[in-house]
């Protein structure tokens, strides 16, 4: 598949082949076409405590991995369905993570500059 992009406003014409995951031998290997070789797939480990089973209405979790721009809400702070209890960056693009109920935060677990995980518990209600 042909794509064109832009980078640094600078046009790209690229071959695009889709990935797939290898079914024999180790899970951590992906093929891409026939001809290249295989690359370990990496992921980040992320605290057993940030991913840990949660009554999830009491919740709110990263939709994205990437980086806490800002924090909004406060511990102790109520609020209503979609208020904005932060920011995340991710790919140089800002997502507002909003409140999906109103209610009362009990705690805010993460801070501005830190990295996050998609599913990450961001934000406990009480």
């Amino acid at each position: 598949m042909k794509l064109k992009i832009t980078i640094d406003k600078k046009n790209y014409e690229v071959d695009v082949e889709v990935a797939e995951t290898e079914t024999s031998g180790a899970s951590n290997l992906q093929v891409v076409g026939s001809s290249a070789a295989r690359t370990p797939v990496v992921s980040a480990a992320a605290p057993v405590a940030a991913f840990a089973p949660a009554n999830e209405e009491k919740v709110c979790r990263s939709p994205v991995s990437g980086i806490v721009a800002s924090v909004t809400a406060k511990a102790g702070q109520t609020v209503q369905a979609g208020d904005v209890l932060l920011v995340l960056e991710a790919m140089k693009m800002e997502t507002q993570v909003t409140a999906q109920a109103g209610g009362k935060v009990a705690s805010i677990k993460v801070n501005a500059g830190e990295s996050v995980q998609s599913g990450q518990i961001l934000v406990e209600f009480e």
